[in-house]
């Protein structure tokens, strides 16, 4: 939206510089007779008897010299400092909570690197695709339990700090029975926590909530459906993204196993029995459906253009942050003005000698603003 500019609390900060305002309006009292003359000049041709009518400009190429005067006093106004109250309606940012799976399925080895070390490339472009004025951004990782990583911030540097130093493997080993689990419920259930426990430090935020759930959906449990309940209570939608394959891989055994889960994953048979895990598209659809949101997949579209529908359907459920009122300098709208008075000029100029005479006076002026504004 653009600013609203209270005119009644206009001033300059250099007023001593107006008085170069009476250059351009000597310059505009003498173009005006130059135009008194041209229509006196039009009045005289137009009593001859011609065999072809003859047609006049009413100002010719006197327009270009109007759009140089003009500019010229802009200039002037412009190196005076105007500085006014400006009324801006602020909108409010995206909280983006990021529900990352970290279970045994993410090592699978069916994308670039593995699961995780993908997902860890996507969430740092989404993070790069925050504005971090007003967006925040939180982080809670699960397997069979979840544990929250970040809570919602402003500050780029507590999340890309995580990304950097987790990037290659996430923190649950797979030497844990509890890292062999998927618990979507939990994910979902401490990331509203992680937005409850917001409002409790700092109050109700305008800010769009929604959650970004990261995962392969690979043999999810818990009861999804409570948190989704809880999810939609709160207004909060959740957006999927897939990552994985349908074709799938095999999740690699720890390299120190417990001697339960190693029954578990060799069973009887001396042979170790390897567990295969695939991408579970349609799971992650219904659960992004049932809580208002949408499935997107990475590597079937590009990670920007995934991040870019992510935050730009959080921004349409954005509320507004009031008006702010601040004090602006305004001397800039007069420089582009000027500018685009200059431009406007050339398309008036009629000979190349008026072309090189407002070439040779807009870097003069350029020169003198340069100097001004210093």
């Amino acid at each position: 939206m653009l600013p609203f500019i209270d005119l009644t609390t206009l001033r300059f900060e250099s007023p001593e510089r107006l008085w170069l305002l009476a250059i351009p309006l000597t310059l505009l009292s003498l173009w005006a007779w130059q135009v008194a003359r041209r229509r006196g000049d039009m009045r005289r041709l137009q009593r001859r008897k011609l065999p072809l009518r003859e047609r006049f400009h009413l100002f010719g190429g006197l327009l270009f010299w109007l759009c140089i005067i003009v500019a010229i006093a802009s200039t002037i106004v412009a190196i005076a400092r105007p500085v006014a109250r400006v009324s801006l309606l602020r909108t409010a940012g995206v909280d983006l909570v990021i529900i990352q799976d970290a279970s045994a399925s993410m090592h699978v080895s069916d994308v670039t690197g593995n699961r995780w070390q993908r997902s860890m490339r996507f969430l740092r472009l989404l993070g790069e695709a925050l504005s971090w004025k007003e967006d925040r951004i939180a982080l809670a990782l699960f397997a069979n339990l979840a544990t929250p990583q970040i809570r919602l911030t402003t500050d780029p540097n507590t999340f890309f700090f995580f990304l950097d130093h987790l990037d290659v493997a996430p923190p649950f080993r797979l030497e844990d029975d509890t890292t062999w689990d998927t618990n979507i419920e939990s994910g979902i259930h401490w990331g509203l926590r992680l937005i409850e426990k917001d409002e409790e430090i700092h109050g109700p935020s305008p800010n769009a909530k929604v959650f970004v759930l990261v995962s392969d959906g690979q043999a999810w449990s818990g009861q999804v459906e409570e948190s989704l309940s809880a999810a939609k209570k709160r207004g909060v939608p959740l957006y999927a993204v897939g990552v994985g394959t349908t074709a799938g891989g095999i999740i690699p055994a720890p390299a120190t196993a417990d001697a339960d889960l190693e029954g578990e994953l060799e069973g009887e048979s001396e042979d170790p029995v390897f567990v295969h895990s695939a991408l579970d598209r349609s799971s992650l659809h219904r659960i992004a459906t049932a809580a208002g949101g949408f499935y997107v997949e990475l590597d079937r579209e590009s990670d920007r253009e995934i991040a870019s529908t992510i935050i730009n359907a959080a921004r349409a459920r954005a509320g507004s942050r009031g008006v702010e009122e601040r004090t602006d300098e305004l001397y800039w709208r007069f420089l582009f003005l000027a500018a685009a008075l200059v431009v406007a000029g050339v398309l008036f100029v009629r000979d190349s000698a008026e072309l090189w005479i407002h070439t040779a006076g807009a870097a003069v002026v350029l020169f003198i603003v340069s100097k001004l504004m210093r």
